[in-house]
């Protein structure tokens, strides 16, 4: 532990630190602690997830804090509530022999009159999502006039889910004297524009490369039809009797769906999503923590802020829209020095996603063939056999008992014991994967995306030649809004405008809240529209507007829409309904 206090830390900190079981500083640690604690430069500091930032920026700004003052002298920000909470523990865990340091939370979905009055207490560090700083800003009850440190963590997922409007109010009322510590594992266009406009004098740090995946972290995939998406996804279960997995999807309803589907099919398993109350949210987390669970379903906003270590795999259900999203999503696993597997599930439309993906990682995916029965079979029977030989046998307890069970298996020789036991368990595996099917391979025609009635379709004239992609048109979305966790479904981005489905529950007030938006300067028009039928192969013809009328528009921005679709318009792939055919109970 000397590490620690030959980095510039005191003994008070690294006595925590010491009784919390830490030996050494991680590499962002050891190059940012003492950077922060001798430097009031402003700091741009890239690192991966699970790989200590909370404890790199935390511990300097720990040490340097007026333990005399109640004023907040700390402000750190993050994208969601589960990551501001998880900070603010790890905080008080480091604080646990430093008398007079008050951490706080503040984060929507909680009772804001219980964090005014957290304020009015008194913290030196307020930990805090974006959306619920601005609200305590705007109140008057949080006052960063005075504040000296400012960090922005996963800064890269704050710009992603639309927060740039809440940093640049926070920063606009925060000293130019502060200094501002930028954490990221990605570093896109808009990150590095945070960088520029709000931060002086930057020293730059890195612990690893820029925008690429965690080295012991291995790429895999497999090609399946969008039906057999789902049974591949309980082979791959199926096969590693010992997953420990987040499976991430796309949508709050997707996530439900595969959930409920594996909890069915007997598997330990739940979902994190949007609609899960607070008290919900930690309790699903705190049994995934214990691996009550192990398989969590969650959204990427969702498993924000989830402090696991030993994570077996990460399945990508569904691939991102962003190649940033799946450098997030993978580096949940192959943490603190242990190896992971990320997977992906794709279709043959999907598999251009993977070449923008290894760029990013700088690693190539691995194609796997989804197992077949026989060879799930045989692992299941050799992990059971492996649990037999290695369990610990609680003479006191079961000696009561061995008379009586001696008895009952009289006359059973060692050899017949052996297959009637083993067979106990094997026997459901064996009866399910009978006659079991091969799923690898997609031989499915393309074809566009089926109508979810769910969602409302838009049409939005930002495209391509806006600069615009999917991970900035929904920043665009949510900064209108004023909301993060609205569903939002496929994503069309062509050359002069572009497509988005909302839930249809929002449809009204989707209309309502772009009237009068722009972006860079330009007025923003959003219009309800149907997706267009087409037969055969043909071309579709002229698009309709809202409820099936035709839209009485300006010419031009028909002819130009016309244009545009019949070059760029790409197919999408549907929300695969069909359930697996064959269901058994696992224990």
């Amino acid at each position: 532990m000397s590490i620690f206090k030959e980095l510039g830390l005191g003994e008070a900190i690294v006595s925590s630190l010491t009784e919390l079981g830490y030996e050494k500083p991680t590499q962002i640690q050891e190059i940012a602690i003492p950077q922060i604690l001798k430097s009031k430069d402003d700091l741009k500091a890239f690192a991966q997830t699970g790989t200590g930032k909370t404890a790199a920026f935390a511990l300097p700004i720990m040490e340097q804090l007026n333990l005399k003052s109640k004023e907040t002298q700390a402000i750190i920000l993050s994208p969601t509530r589960e990551l501001a909470i998880q900070i603010a523990r790890n905080i008080e865990e480091f604080s646990k022999n430093i008398s007079g340091l008050h951490v706080l939370a503040v984060y929507g979905g909680a009772n804001i009159e219980d964090q005014i009055r957290g304020l009015k207490r008194g913290a030196q560090i307020v930990v805090g999502t974006p959306g619920r700083t601005v609200d305590l800003i705007k109140r008057k009850r949080l006052n960063l006039k005075n504040i000296q440190w400012v960090v922005l963590d996963e800064a890269d997922e704050m710009l992603n889910m639309g927060f740039k409007d809440e940093l640049d109010q926070i920063l606009e009322v925060t000293p130019n004297s502060k200094q501002t510590l930028l954490f990221s594992a990605t570093f896109p266009k808009e990150v590095e524009a945070i960088a520029r406009n709000y931060m002086n004098n930057t020293v730059e740090i890195s612990a690893g490369k820029k925008n690429i995946g965690a080295e012991n972290v291995s790429h895999e995939y497999y090609l399946v039809s969008d039906r057999n998406r789902y049974p591949a996804l309980k082979r791959i279960a199926d096969i590693n009797p010992d997953i420990y997995s987040i499976v991430f999807c796309r949508t709050r309803r997707e996530t439900k769906d595969i959930a409920d589907k594996l909890i069915a099919d007997g598997y330990n398993a739940d979902a994190l999503h949007g609609d899960l109350s607070q008290a919900q949210r930690d309790m699903v987390m705190q049994k995934f923590r214990n691996k009550t669970l192990q398989i969590l379903v969650a959204t990427d906003v969702a498993a924000r802020g989830l402090d696991v270590t030993d994570l077996t795999h990460v399945i990508n259900y569904k691939l991102p829209d962003q190649p940033e999203n799946y450098t997030h999503r993978s580096g949940r696993t192959g943490r603190a020095g242990k190896n992971g597997i990320s997977v992906a599930l794709i279709t043959n439309r999907e598999k251009g996603k993977l070449r923008p993906i290894e760029r990013n990682i700088n690693k190539q995916f691995e194609q796997k063939q989804v197992p077949n029965g026989k060879e799930i079979c045989e692992k299941q029977l050799y992990s059971l056999i492996d649990k037999v030989h290695d369990i610990d046998i609680n003479e006191k307890e079961i000696k009561d008992y061995l008379p009586s069970i001696y008895q009952k298996l009289d006359g059973l020789d060692r050899e017949e014991l052996i297959k009637r036991f083993v067979s106990i368990e094997f026997n459901q595996f064996l009866s399910y994967y009978e006659n079991s099917h091969d799923l690898n391979g997609d031989n499915t025609r393309e074809k566009s995306r089926s109508t979810d009635d769910s969602f409302t379709r838009f049409y939005i004239n930002l495209g391509k030649m806006d600069h615009i992609n999917p991970a900035k048109l929904m920043g665009i979305i949510n900064e209108n809004l004023r909301k993060n966790d609205i569903e939002i479904g496929q994503i069309e981005i062509l050359k002069s405008f572009s497509f988005f489905e909302i839930d249809k529950n929002y449809r009204d007030e989707v209309l309502e809240k772009f009237k009068g938006a722009e972006f860079g300067g330009r007025k923003i028009i959003v219009e309800v529209t149907t997706k267009p039928k087409t037969k055969g192969r043909s071309r579709s013809k002229r698009r309709s507007f809202g409820g099936g009328e035709k839209f009485q528009g300006n010419r031009d921005r028909d002819r130009d829409r016309n244009r545009s679709d019949s070059r760029d318009r790409r197919s999408s792939g549907g929300d695969g309904k069909r359930r697996d055919s064959g269901r058994r109970k696992r224990r």
